[in-house]
């Protein structure tokens, strides 16, 4: 982590102070010990810094946070550190006295204050998620309890609870929204994560020495990275042509083909900006994907489809929401519709990204090429298409894309003498559950 100093933190700086590619500190030059910190995801908060039991070079250094910016002004920040600081030089210990009332707080509080100041190096959309998922399974469950009193035992009775669905619930908000939450093994790998990194931040705080979740037994990986067949690609191309005919959503559809023709995330797809297609170079460059700025290349196939779409008059949007000034939101909707048409159980959104992977792969293409068709920010993430390179041959990623194309636009056989089962009406309902791993 970066250290500067020499600075004068006043509104203008701090505002202007940009995010790096890793967090780092910027100290006052007129009080000694106060400074700002910027995370990577552009949160930043203001902080203390001195030696305990009123200074001298042998004494441990206290790191404290004051306030995160935007919550307090500079002069509230500066006046606030100030009196700390002064109270530090007396002899107190200001990081020390709140470290030890910390160690009694709840599980729920630390939740609380991770949110506050240490998820801030988060992207926007992960934080959200997993804030999400802390609020929705560790709170109910675990919040009651006093962190110092959190054992392995009850991280694996937390996991199997969420295994088991103890924590599912399907709430209605409003007469359009629903809030929905998974359990299963899934949301309990998830979650499990989630909570771990909040030990993790409370170590870093040194509010407590130990994770109990790193030595718990974890679940299994929930994911299966499912990949579909061709015959099940043309099922799929089959069942958005039955919907166009009927007269279904014209933007729901363009949005699926899109998602097959190009691997991206379902939310890159559905909130997709025109000033984000460079229909020169042939290209997305996603400045706010999960993983930070991407750039995705782009077939023929996917850029004729995206050439013919209508521009709808002072919307930045591809897809623009039907009322007010966001982005297509009904996707949610429309899928489970796709899906039971086409008779593809368990499919979301982010099949066809692995789908994606696993035909890129399979073509010969390499790792690096595979990850930058899929906007992966490291190999790790592309390792799980590895087992299917069976064929040393490379190819373009547009004639991957182009045998995607063509099974979307192939005719199939009728969809109802289709050998897979039928999805419920229940089930059809399941597959709004399914967006929260997309």
């Amino acid at each position: 982590m970066a250290r500067e100093s020499g600075v004068k933190l006043t509104q203008k700086v701090v505002s202007s102070a940009l995010p790096r590619a890793a967090r780092y500190d910027l100290w006052d030059r007129d009080l000694s010990g106060f400074g700002l910190r910027v995370e990577v995801s552009g949160s930043k908060s203001f902080m203390i810094r001195y030696r305990a039991d009123g200074g001298g070079r042998t004494a441990a250094r206290r790191f404290m946070t004051v306030g995160r910016y935007g919550t307090l002004t500079v002069d509230e920040a500066r006046r606030r550190a100030k009196a700390l600081l002064g109270s530090a030089a007396s002899g107190d210990d200001p990081a020390g006295v709140l470290s030890a009332r910390r160690k009694e707080m709840t599980l729920a509080a630390l939740v609380e204050l991770y949110a506050k100041e240490g998820a801030g190096h988060l992207k926007e959309r992960t934080r959200r998620y997993s804030l999400a998922r802390l609020s929705h399974h560790v709170v109910p469950l675990l919040g009651h309890k006093r962190i110092t009193e959190v054992r392995v035992q009850d991280i694996e009775r937390f996991i199997r609870d969420v295994a088991a669905g103890k924590t599912a619930t399907d709430t209605k908000r409003g007469p359009r929204r629903r809030i929905v939450v998974r359990g299963g093994i899934g949301a309990a790998g998830k979650a499990v994560r989630d909570l771990s990194a909040v030990f993790s931040f409370a170590i870093r705080r040194e509010i407590i020495t130990n994770n109990p979740c790193l030595p718990a037994r974890k679940p299994p990986n929930g994911q299966r990275h499912r990949f579909l067949e061709t015959e099940e690609i043309e099922r799929f191309g089959q069942a958005l042509n039955e919907l166009e005919r009927e007269g279904a959503s014209a933007k729901g559809i363009a949005v699926c083909r899109l998602l097959a023709l190009t691997g991206c995330r379902r939310d890159e797809i559905a909130g997709l900006q025109w000033n984000e297609i460079d229909f020169v170079r042939g290209r997305l460059v996603l400045d706010d994907s999960k993983t930070g700025r991407s750039i995705r290349p782009l077939s023929g196939a996917a850029i004729d489809l995206l050439a013919a779409l209508p521009k709808t008059k002072g919307s930045p949007f591809v897809f623009p929401a039907d009322s007010g000034e966001s982005y297509y939101q009904g996707i949610k909707g429309f899928w489970p519709k796709v899906i039971k048409r086409a008779k593809l159980v368990g499919v979301t959104p982010h099949t066809l990204r692995h789908t994606m992977g696993s035909i890129a792969a399979s073509a010969g293409e390499g790792l690096p090429i595979v990850g930058a068709l899929l906007g992966h920010a490291n190999h790790r993430s592309t390792s799980i298409y590895a087992h299917l390179q069976d064929d040393p041959t490379r190819r373009a990623a547009d004639r991957v894309v182009q045998s995607i194309a063509a099974a979307l636009d192939r005719k199939s056989p009728d969809l109802t003498k289709s050998r897979q089962p039928e999805l419920r009406d229940d089930e059809e309902e399941a597959q709004q559950d399914l967006f929260a791993a997309a």
